[in-house]
Order: structure tokens, then C-alpha cells, then sequence
């Protein structure tokens, strides 16, 4: 009886309730075990359930606008949902948003400016600046300081600070010496390390990575997979929490 009321009061919260016919044998703790085994089974498995965390793949690129204004949201979502992320660069190309430039039209030109004059409109309701851009940069360097960063568990302060200084001019994604600033202001001090990264297994994981992209069917960025649906652009967080509610995922239920 000691033992019953033990696993009752103790290990299980709240109490399960037994079936009236378990309580009239309640002195045998072997019957009360199996007539509440549908109970216990039912109980661990919501347990075993909350614990069990989602991966999804968060495809992002430091020189996209539209990544830098997504960031932030995408990274909160954590606090209400059982998921983790997995980081993977993605570097848009700019023939994909207006061709190639030597071949732009006055008409592709002016889709461009669009899209900055909207990424301006969504970063100003958030306080955040967005200047528009002084030439086209290559972001492959600065995608493979955020692997290093990632793999070193500080990617999300060091993302945040890459994509603000960037969209403020401050930061030449191109120069590893000024992203090393960056890598030492979050704590990585081991500047050779880094550029021996660069140099060797960066390649590699930057090679793994466009294979995944490849494999994923991605076209842009930012870009979350969620059990294999896509969905991509800054403001698709209302239908990202719809999916992650519909999967049971929010930390609340």
C-alpha cells in the first residue's frame, strides 16, 4: 500500500486515476500496477512527448535583407515551441532577383529598388536599419565565419551582430580580418583557428551544405524546412506557428 500511494503522490502529477474495479483489490499493488497500466502508459508517453524537441532547417545568407529581418523572430520561436535549428548558408544569387547586372533593364532595376524599399518598410516598424547596398557582395566568407561560429555555440550573438553592422555599412563581409573582430567579440579568440577553418574544413562544410540546399529544393533565403515544407520570406511567421501548432509542438500544450 506504501509503495501504491508512493507512485501516486510522488512520481505522477497529476494522480492518474484508476479504474473503480483496481480500487476494490487497492491492498494488491500487483493489480493496481496492471489495471493502471493503460493510465501510466498513456502519461509517459505525453511525458516522453514534451521532452522530444523538432529539428528545423533555417537556410540564411548575411548580405539578404529579408534574412537579417527574419532572424530575430525566427530565433524566439524557441521560447514557445519544442524545437531546435540547424543553421545552413545559403548565398542568394543576384541573377535571381533581376538577372544578370551587365543585362538589367531599367524594369529590373526598378524590382530591385522595390524590394529594398520594402525591406526598409518592415525594418522600420522594428526599429532596425537597412541601407541599401554599395555594390554586390560575395557573402561565402561570411557564411563560413557563421559555420565556424555555429560549431563554436555562439552563431546567434555573432549573426546578430554581422547582420546589423552589415545593413548599417559598418561591415565589409568580405574582409576576414573584420569578421574576426566580430568572432573575438563573442568570445572566439583563436584568430588562426578560424583562418585555418577558412582555408580546410569550412570548404567542406560549405560544400555539405549547398548539396543540402540542393537536395531541399531551396531558391532563396531566409528559408525554414519543417518535416520537409518549405517556407520562405520574413513574413511567413504566422503560418510557421500554424504548422509547429498543428504538430503539437507549443510548449504550452
Amino acid at each position: 500500500m506504501a509503495h501504491k500511494t508512493f507512485v501516486a503522490r510522488k512520481i505522477i502529477h497529476p494522480p492518474i486515476r484508476c479504474e473503480s474495479t483496481a480500487m476494490l483489490f487497492r491492498n494488491s499493488s500487483l493489480v493496481f500496477f496492471s489495471s493502471c497500466s493503460t493510465g501510466l502508459s498513456k502519461y509517459f508517453k505525453r511525458l516522453s512527448s514534451s521532452n522530444v524537441y523538432e529539428e528545423i532547417k533555417y537556410y540564411y545568407d548575411y548580405k539578404s535583407p529579408f534574412t537579417y529581418l527574419s532572424f530575430v523572430p525566427t530565433i524566439e520561436l524557441e521560447k514557445f515551441y519544442r524545437i531546435k535549428y540547424r543553421f545552413l548558408p545559403y548565398p542568394f544569387s543576384a541573377k535571381s532577383f533581376g538577372g544578370k547586372l551587365e543585362e538589367r533593364s531599367e524594369r529590373d532595376w526598378a524590382k530591385v529598388r522595390y524590394l529594398y524599399i520594402d525591406a526598409r518598410r518592415f525594418a522600420n516598424e522594428r526599429g532596425l536599419i537597412i541601407r541599401g547596398p554599395k555594390k554586390f557582395f560575395n557573402s561565402y566568407l561570411s557564411l563560413i565565419s557563421g559555420l565556424y561560429a555555429d560549431q563554436n555555440n555562439v552563431f546567434v550573438d555573432y549573426s546578430k551582430l554581422v547582420f546589423e553592422r552589415f545593413f548599417k555599412r559598418e561591415l565589409d563581409i568580405e574582409n576576414i580580418d573584420e569578421l574576426i573582430k566580430i568572432l573575438n567579440e563573442v568570445g572566439l579568440h583563436n584568430d588562426n583557428d578560424f583562418r585555418h577553418y577558412v582555408e580546410h574544413k569550412g570548404r567542406i562544410d560549405f560544400s555539405l551544405a549547398a548539396k543540402e540546399a540542393e537536395q531541399d529544393n531551396v531558391f532563396g533565403v531566409p528559408m525554414l524546412i519543417i518535416r520537409g515544407e518549405p517556407f520562405w520570406g520574413n513574413d511567413r511567421m504566422e503560418w510557421v506557428k500554424k504548422k509547429l501548432d498543428k504538430l503539437g509542438l507549443n510548449k504550452s500544450s
